[in-house]
Parts: structure tokens; C-alpha cells; sequence
């Protein structure tokens, strides 16, 4: 997940609601930079403010869409104006939340658009007797809990949402892991073996491609 806001605070709120929820968040405050960024890096999900130094979010949203980018967008800004909020949705925006913010709704918002792109209708994806609740950020096998760090939430929801697509290492670094933080493949390699046991009886099975990374898939 990105965050592209400038505001210091409130990005400081934003970040601290969803790395207690269990997210990987990261945080870019330019515009311009964030869309240099974007060109090369994938997320779950952008959180986008409007009015940003160096290129407008606006501007951000469109390069972002021209370039087939499908990434779900929520935009929060303090812009309050039907045509604002027409011109970010025609821009391709996702979502829409008007500063103040409240912080369950944005974290609601959130998990609603992360499933929509994986093509959830709910927060709970169910594979035979394994449950995973993205809301709770908690797993189950057979009605008993799974005791999974933070690190494995992070991976078995991306495994989870990628269901029989290939993750390269790379992929699933951005995915588990913040820009503050500079795992090695080995630790990616670490995080998936360790998660792998932990699921261990369950349906769920992910498998190693050699030379491409990994794929989550169901067992017959």
C-alpha cells in the first residue's frame, strides 16, 4: 500500500492506523516523485491527496491510468465540491474520502477496494478448512487459529489475492516488506518457508518456480 501525502500528521495517523491493522504501508509526499515511483513499482493500493508538491494528484492519477496501471486509488483530500469529487472519480479514482478523515471508514474503504481488485466480496477469503479474516488479520485451519507474525499476515494475503499467479521474489518483497526496510532474497525465501509450515494440513499450497518465484494454489 502507498500513501501520497504531504501532510506530515495526518500522514503520520494514516500510516500508524494501517500498521497497527497489519498493513505494509509506505509513504511517498511528492508528486512527482510518487509517479516516477509508480512507473516501476506495483501496490495493493493508493491513497492519494490531491494537492502535492511537484505534480498535482490529479496529474498522478491520470499518468497512472494512461499507462494501463489498474491499482485501485483512493483519493482523500480536503476538496469537498461535487465537481471535484466527478473530475478525480472520471479521472479513474476508485474511491473518494473527504478530509477530516475518520479512520475506521478509511480503513473500511481500504479493505473494500483491496477485495474488489482480488474479486472478494468479503473481507474472509475461505479455502477449504483454511479462513483468513483481512479485517481481523486473522487465520484459522479447521476453526483453530494460526499463530502467524506480522510478516506472515502480510504474505498470506498476498498469496491469497494472487491465487494461481506467479509472485516473483521481487513482487512479493514490495508486497511484505517497507521502503525503510532492505530484506535480502534470502529473507524472502526465510518468510515463505516459515509461512509454509504454518500452513502445513491446510489446502492452501505455494510452490516454488524456479527461476520466477512462487505460486499459491489449491490442492486437489
Amino acid at each position: 500500500m502507498l500513501l501520497i501525502e504531504d501532510n506530515d500528521e495526518l500522514a503520520e495517523m494514516v500510516m500508524d492506523r494501517f500498521l497497527a491493522e497489519g498493513h505494509a504501508i509506505d509513504r511517498e509526499t511528492d508528486g512527482a516523485q510518487a509517479d516516477a515511483l509508480l512507473i516501476h513499482s506495483h501496490f495493493d493500493l493508493l491513497i492519494l491527496d490531491i494537492n502535492l508538491p511537484g505534480l498535482p494528484g490529479t496529474e498522478v492519477l491520470r499518468r497512472l491510468r494512461a499507462r494501463g496501471d489498474r491499482t485501485p486509488v483512493l483519493i482523500l483530500t480536503a476538496r469537498s465540491e461535487i465537481d471535484d469529487r466527478i473530475s478525480g472519480l472520471d479521472l479513474g479514482a476508485d474511491d473518494y474520502i473527504i478530509k477530516p478523515i475518520d479512520f475506521r471508514e478509511l480503513a473500511a474503504r481500504a479493505r473494500a477496494l483491496v477485495r474488489r481488485r482480488a474479486g472478494q466480496a468479503s473481507n474472509q477469503f475461505v479455502v477449504g478448512g483454511l479462513v483468513y479474516d483481512r479485517a481481523a488479520k486473522r487465520a484459522t485451519l479447521d476453526g483453530v487459529d494460526l499463530e502467524l507474525r506480522s510478516r506472515d499476515v502480510h504474505l498470506l494475503e498476498a498469496f491469497l489475492s494472487s491465487l494461481g499467479r506467479v509472485l516473483s521474489k521481487e513482487e512479493v518483497a514490495d508486497r511484505i516488506y517497507t521502503f525503510e526496510e532492505t530484506p535480502t532474497l534470502n529473507a524472502v525465501e526465510q518468510a515463505v518457508v516459515r509461512l509454509r509450515r504454518k500452513l502445513e494440513g491446510s489446502p492452501l499450497r505455494l510452490r516454488t518456480i524456479r527461476g520466477l518465484g512462487y505460486i499459491a494454489d489449491v490442492r486437489d
